[in-house]
């Protein structure tokens, strides 16, 4: 008969239990939803953020404790210079207040790229990037350089990774509910309009077709993110799909919008912003926007693009 020892059972590289900090907060009411007036998930399940469907105190115990860094990309190109400052003082207001955040900020013109004072454990970093001569073509090779950027640097220094456009404006919090492992925000011109009249590329032969009859939401340009490793997987395709139509002398009806859309339509998107994340400053604000978190600000388009 052989005798078995006492023997303690211990993992290799055991750590002590992290307890959460003790939260108190309204019970949550399967039959009385915050929203009844918005859809707030989508048919393959992932979640549409509106404001009264998150709370944020919960998010920034499962959160804070990751020491998450998170980068944004945007791009000042030409005239755009102009919008760099409003966004990034925004920003430093209300996006991923209490995280570390990496602002990468591509632009032609270095020099005139105003130097804004940051809370601690936020940088902004400037990338150079070559001069095109029309708004078409920066438009064109964004993706590529989103792409090329995270291939070489930013994968090393954030775990999640937001694309916006640089003439917008932060007006209320953008935290970690919009975390997800590819984010993509509903248009505000076309959220509650029939796919009919989604501007989607129409032309069987671009590599952004999406037929009549098919779609789920009209997604903007102008805000994506995910985890860095889904964004540059994301911003690889629109590339090469964008590559494609140029070699067809193809131009998208929206340029990388139309790509956006098509990849968005068969790889469908983990997490939704409603058009509280990405608003525009000329429209009037519908019963359903609670609030307004970020939103494009009123501009002359021929100025700044001629």
């Amino acid at each position: 008969m052989v005798k078995h020892s006492s023997v303690k059972l211990q993992y290799t590289e055991e750590k002590p239990v992290q307890l959460f900090p003790q939260l108190f907060y309204q019970q949550p009411r399967v039959l009385a939803p915050e929203r009844q007036d918005v859809l707030t998930i989508t048919p393959w399940l992932a979640p549409i953020v509106w404001e009264g469907t998150f709370n944020s105190e919960i998010l920034d115990g499962v959160y804070g404790p990751l020491n998450l860094t998170i980068g944004v990309t945007a791009f000042a190109v030409g005239t755009y210079t102009r919008f760099v400052g409003r966004f990034l003082e925004s920003a430093e207001k209300h996006f991923m207040k209490g995280y570390q955040v990496n602002y990468y900020i591509f632009t032609d013109n270095p020099e005139t790229i105003p130097n804004v004072q940051l809370q601690p454990g936020r940088r902004s970093v400037i990338v150079p990037i070559k001069k095109y001569p029309s708004w078409q073509e920066i438009s064109m090779h964004r993706m590529e350089a989103i792409n090329k950027h995270i291939a070489e640097t930013s994968h090393q220094e954030v775990d999640y990774l937001f694309c916006l456009e640089i003439d917008m404006v932060f007006y209320n919090s953008w935290g970690p509910e919009t975390l997800g492992d590819i984010v993509a925000a509903i248009h505000p011109g076309y959220f509650n309009v029939p796919r009919s009249q989604f501007p989607y590329e129409r032309r069987s032969s671009s590599a952004a077709y999406i037929p009549d009859g098919e779609g789920d939401f009209y997604y903007g340009g102008a805000v994506f993110g995910g985890l860095v490793k889904k964004v540059y997987e994301f911003t690889r395709t629109c590339h090469m799909t964008i590559l494609t139509d140029k070699a067809n002398e193809i131009m998208a009806a929206c340029q990388e919008e139309s790509h956006l859309n098509r990849h968005f339509l068969s790889h469908k998107p983990s997490k939704v912003l409603s058009p509280e994340y990405l608003w525009d400053d000329r429209k009037p604000k519908p019963p359903e926007i609670h609030l307004i978190r970020f939103s494009t600000v009123d501009k002359n388009y021929k100025e700044i693009r001629d």
